[in-house]
């Protein structure tokens, strides 16, 4: 499975690309390319419009320039899935706009367990009042239906939809999830930003909670190796608010829910995130 993030909206609205907001140090395109790879452990392809310049990414994302601008959110998806088809073995995709700041990686995985091998064509939240189908998950093999779509002056959701098997999801049916309902029982995964109020409350929200414990020698100090709950959007944020230093301490790495170990300082956290340090020296 894989990950498509559509970053070439007009963001009239706004009156800014949303793309290159500032996110706690990073971006919003960023952290929702970033969310999308730790959700999927698979390829992420960001979709552009032509020329449209981007923030940094993650590094591995892909980047594809959608051929027919101004043709709506089904030209994006048509792209994004076919970039991700080209490769071999990903079958699916998770589709999220850039503008969704409190995307959770539980939420990914909900929506994206609905398609198993045999399975429907589409998972589609319904949810928070709407239709969401740019936080939705879609087999890559529609990229060739979506297309055809677009070329017949046809590119709205609804009508792809009906040509597809799809799965709804109302907010119960996401919620029936153990650790969704843990982390987001809100659904604030579906909060998007489209002027420069929304985009203003967001960034005011306080950051997510997370635990950190200290591992090896780094927890030798008084009452270091017990955990703490803190509050921090990235893994260098996190490591500061415990007196690391990530990013410049080649001794120290971090471990995020049991994953590989990284010293990224930009990794994303999510609310309920658990997150370890370890003494790490030559871990590069």
């Amino acid at each position: 499975m894989g990950g498509v993030v559509l970053a070439g909206g007009r963001s009239t609205r706004m009156g800014t690309p949303k793309a290159t907001l500032e996110w706690h140090g990073s971006t919003l395109l960023y952290r929702t390319a970033a969310i999308l790879a730790r959700a999927t452990a698979g390829p992420v392809v960001v979709v552009r419009a032509d020329g449209q310049p981007l923030p940094t990414l993650p590094a591995g994302t892909t980047v594809v320039a959608d051929p027919r601008p101004g043709m709506g959110p089904v030209q994006g998806i048509a792209a994004g899935l076919a970039a991700l088809r080209a490769r071999a073995g990903v079958e699916a995709a998770f589709v999220a706009a850039t503008d969704m700041p409190f995307l959770h990686p539980a939420f990914i995985r909900r929506v994206l367990r609905e398609l198993p091998p045999g399975g429907p064509d589409v998972a589609l939240p319904v949810a928070r009042g709407h239709h969401q189908p740019l936080a939705a998950a879609y087999r890559t093999a529609l990229a060739e239906t979506a297309d055809r779509l677009v070329a017949e002056d046809r590119a709205r959701p609804a009508l792809l939809f009906q040509e597809c098997a799809v799965q709804r999801l109302d907010e119960a049916a996401l919620l029936t999830d153990p650790a969704l309902a843990a982390t987001d029982p809100g659904l604030d995964s579906l909060v998007n930003v489209n002027t420069p109020a929304d985009y203003q409350a967001a960034r005011a929200r306080p950051a997510p909670e997370v635990i950190v414990r200290l591992l090896d020698t780094l927890g030798h100090a008084a009452g270091a190796a017990r955990p703490h709950r803190i509050r921090a959007a990235t893994l260098g944020a996190a490591a500061e608010a415990v007196g690391l230093l990530l990013d410049q301490d080649p001794t120290v790495a971090a471990r995020l829910d049991d994953g590989p170990l990284t010293r990224d300082p930009m990794t994303p956290l999510a609310d309920g995130d658990s997150v370890a340090f370890h003494s790490a020296a030559g871990v590069r």
